[in-house]
């Protein structure tokens, strides 16, 4: 049960975002820098949107002959574009965002992950195009790529959608549209808490990875 109500809640925000998307606010941004991740997906959540439009157009020919399966598909149709749009809308709405004493990273309406500053040990410009699941790591691919690093000296709890166990990481990967402003800012606020900030170029591995 406690599954079915995470995936509840998750669904709502999806669709409460869609409001926000609509009337042009963000959650939870203010007192922070704000850094948009969404503009990697948008082509490909729009094109799933025209599948579903089309599907839904050709089943409806299909079951013309049977109303009541051709009313439950279409109401599926509408549901699934609806979640489509949310996931997408989610991601514009909640950008990571940047204050002088955490980062918050996000993906959509399922991943918040709340970084202190204080606990960055280096943060750099790093595109990847493949991710292997490793011990310790986060992987927050959008348009499957990530092009930020950010390696902790103490681990995080990152808690999954859907009630799952959380579970420590020590290395967060993700993407942001404008990463070099926001390695940057985050090696700024490194410096200015007494860390020695870690430099923002692309390291040596930086590019796809087998």
């Amino acid at each position: 049960m406690r599954a079915v109500g995470a995936l509840v809640r998750h669904e709502l925000r999806l669709l409460g975002s869609i409001g926000l998307w609509v009337a042009r606010r963000r959650h939870e941004v203010r007192g922070g820098v704000a850094y948009p991740y969404a503009g990697g997906q948008g082509a490909t959540l729009f094109g799933l949107t025209f599948v579903v439009v089309v599907e839904s157009v050709m089943m409806s020919l299909l079951l013309r002959g049977h109303p009541v399966v051709r009313g439950v598909w279409f109401a599926v149709d509408v549901y699934t574009l609806l979640l489509v749009l949310g996931m997408h809308a989610a991601s514009v709405v909640r950008p990571h965002v940047l204050t002088p004493d955490v980062l918050l990273v996000r993906r959509a309406a399922h991943v918040e992950l709340r970084i202190p500053v204080a606990a960055v040990a280096r943060v750099r410009r790093e595109l990847r195009t493949t991710h292997a699941r490793a011990e310790g790591e986060l992987n927050l691919a959008v348009g499957a790529q990530t092009t930020v690093t950010v390696e902790l000296t103490e681990p995080v709890v990152h808690a999954p959608p859907l009630g799952r166990r959380g579970r420590d990481v020590r290395v967060v990967r993700f993407h942001a549209d404008d990463a070099a402003g926001l390695v940057a800012d985050l090696n700024g606020l490194v410096g200015l808490s007494g860390l020695t900030p870690a430099r923002s170029g692309p390291s040596p591995s930086s590019g796809p990875t087998g």
